[in-house]
């Protein structure tokens, strides 16, 4: 270290920044559009990046944007019926008690939750 700091800094190329952020792996997920009860699904793998169709199979999904009167049973209805089966599901709550709109569905098989993003991405749920 026989250069003083103010050196050093000078000699950095200029231009690269860089950020703490990385690549988030998810994407959003289940979107309520506008006043209509309707649930627009937009799900994503939880571990994987981008598209699922192009990563790893995966068995893990977020929804997002859920109705407040939704519950863990429909959730787990919906995805057990049309999918495959079910590892856990939980959806999350405020302090108060009241849902949050967002679920993690954790599938049984590797590959379901890729199933399911391709099966309900941008896609109405309850046909409302």
């Amino acid at each position: 270290m026989d250069k003083a700091l103010d050196d050093i800094i000078t000699s950095r190329p200029r231009g690269i920044r860089r950020t703490g952020r990385r690549g988030s792996s998810k994407t959003q997920v289940v979107g309520n559009t506008g006043p209509s009860p309707a649930v627009k699904a937009k799900l994503r793998s939880a571990p994987a990046a981008g598209a699922p169709s192009s990563q790893q199979p995966a068995d893990k999904i977020i929804v997002s944007n859920l109705p407040p009167d939704v519950n863990e049973a429909q959730v787990k209805e919906l995805f057990h019926s049309t999918v495959g089966p079910l590892r856990e599901v939980t959806l999350h709550y405020d302090s108060n008690g009241r849902s949050k709109g967002v679920a993690s569905v954790h599938f049984q098989r590797k590959g379901d939750g890729t199933s399911a993003y391709n099966q309900y991405n941008n896609r109405l749920i309850d046909g409302s």
